[in-house]
């Protein structure tokens, strides 16, 4: 035998007193450690190798416990919902296992901001069809209070209040998160560039001034019947001027806001959807109501894999007017993705759904939405679905329409002296912050 065998064998002993007496042995070692004496005896284990040797004994193995759930809380108006939200609460959500999201009340946006475009009862329809929200609490306060944050971290178990990092301050131009920062259980997320309320704003005011916006007019909704808006407005686009979009898309983004990767499986029934879905997440509130079917939501129930065709810029520029649209493709279609009825989306997809189109995406069902049924949608062209009705597998959804684009232009230019005086104090605050902005890593 050799002698490493036999050394094991003859101090036997003393490995069955680790395995079995874990605690009482780690003691006498450490008790032998601290008066300096030798080990020899307990199978030549020097002093000097003892600190490697301790956190193995049983002693010192705490109980292993599973990660912690961290949970994470951000706020905000959410009002004119649009990617650039998304994206902050899709930042949020990363950086802990649930978000929980607050949404600020009427009552403290009009006394902070001025009116909201959208109620409260809106934005929370549109905060929570978001994919990476978990909860919604009503009716939050604008400044994080310490009674507030109390509240979340005792009754909501919030570990962390997440924010941008553009300064969020209050009419007294103190900072609204400075007790979530005092108290160390704040995280800031990067802003994403390139769009806010502010700017979509100001868009819809730079396209309607010099359009008649009528009340009660029914088929101009993001899928209805457009006005006839080049015979209003001329041949001018909404895009020239100071209010094009400065959003600059890349492909992560699109990465980051889809699902993986993960397409249909060989025997999924794919249901596909198309629009122009412009302003998905403030003029599209009618998609998304409370009080009626929601039509992404009944048109993914109708299949395993909701596929969503994004119209081009041109193509919903020949059927709405030189105006339109008033977010980009890109936008729009990161809007869409950011919805969690949908699966994935088709960027710039045809007028008409060929049988090829059919095919190639293995489609089983195309729907289409009520609210776009008029006389003169198509403005001469050909149906767009006519190659899935005449296979039967085209199916109309109810749609609501409660809330049309019209409408939100409408509420906007009710109040058109106070949102032009705060767009000017907003865009001023915003110019400010890019002048000074500084790189922020991680998105």
């Amino acid at each position: 035998m050799e002698p490493g065998n036999m050394d094991f064998d003859t101090n036997g002993w003393m490995w069955d007193g680790v395995y079995y007496y874990p605690h009482l042995f780690g003691g006498i070692m450490l008790t032998a450690a601290l008066l300096g004496l030798s080990t020899s005896f307990f199978g030549g284990i020097s002093v000097t190798n003892l600190p490697y040797f301790l956190p193995d004994l049983g002693m010192f193995h705490k109980k292993k416990r599973g990660k912690k759930h961290v949970r994470v809380y951000m706020d905000g108006c959410f009002d004119l919902m649009h990617y650039g939200h998304a994206n902050a609460l899709r930042q949020a959500k990363a950086l802990g296992d649930e978000l929980v999201v607050g949404v600020v009340s009427d009552e403290e946006i009009i006394a902070n901001k001025g009116p909201p475009v959208l109620s409260m009862e809106e934005r929370l329809v549109l905060v929570s069809g978001l994919k990476w929200v978990d909860e919604v609490i009503d009716n939050a306060p604008y400044a994080i209070t310490e009674e507030f944050m109390n509240r979340l971290f005792n009754e909501h178990k919030i570990d962390y209040i997440i924010h941008g990092d553009d300064p969020c301050l209050l009419p007294d131009g103190t900072d609204a998160y400075a007790l979530a920062k005092k108290a160390g259980r704040y995280k800031q997320i990067k802003r994403t560039e390139g769009v806010s309320s502010t700017d979509i704003v100001g868009r819809i005011l730079a396209s309607a001034k010099d359009m008649k916006v009528y009340e009660g007019c029914e088929g101009s909704s993001l899928h209805g019947e457009p006005h006839n808006l080049n015979s209003i407005q001329g041949e001018e686009s909404c895009t020239n001027g100071g209010h094009i979009s400065h959003f600059l898309p890349t492909s992560r983004r699109i990465v980051q806001f889809s699902n993986g990767g993960k397409g249909p499986g060989p025997n999924s029934r794919v249901v596909y959807i198309d629009g122009a879905f412009d302003l998905f997440h403030a003029g599209h509130v009618e998609v998304q109501s409370r009080d009626n079917e929601e039509i992404l939501k009944n048109a993914r129930k109708l299949g395993d894999f909701l596929l969503v065709g994004i119209h081009s810029d041109q193509i919903v520029s020949e059927q709405r007017g030189t105006h339109h649209p008033i977010m980009h493709l890109h936008e729009r279609s990161l809007s869409v993705l950011a919805c969690r009825y949908v699966d994935e989306v088709i960027i710039g997809a045809p007028w008409e759904v060929t049988r090829d189109m059919i095919t190639t995406f293995n489609i089983s069902l195309v729907v289409h939405g009520t609210v776009a049924e008029s006389n003169h949608f198509w403005n001469g062209k050909a149906d767009p679905y006519e190659v899935p009705k005449s296979l039967g597998m085209f199916q109309m959804l109810e749609s609501p329409k409660n809330i049309t684009t019209t409408l939100v232009a409408q509420r906007i230019m009710a109040n058109h002296e106070i949102y032009v005086k705060r767009n000017a104090k907003k865009e001023a605050s915003e110019k400010k912050y890019y002048e000074e902005r500084k790189y922020v890593s991680g998105d």
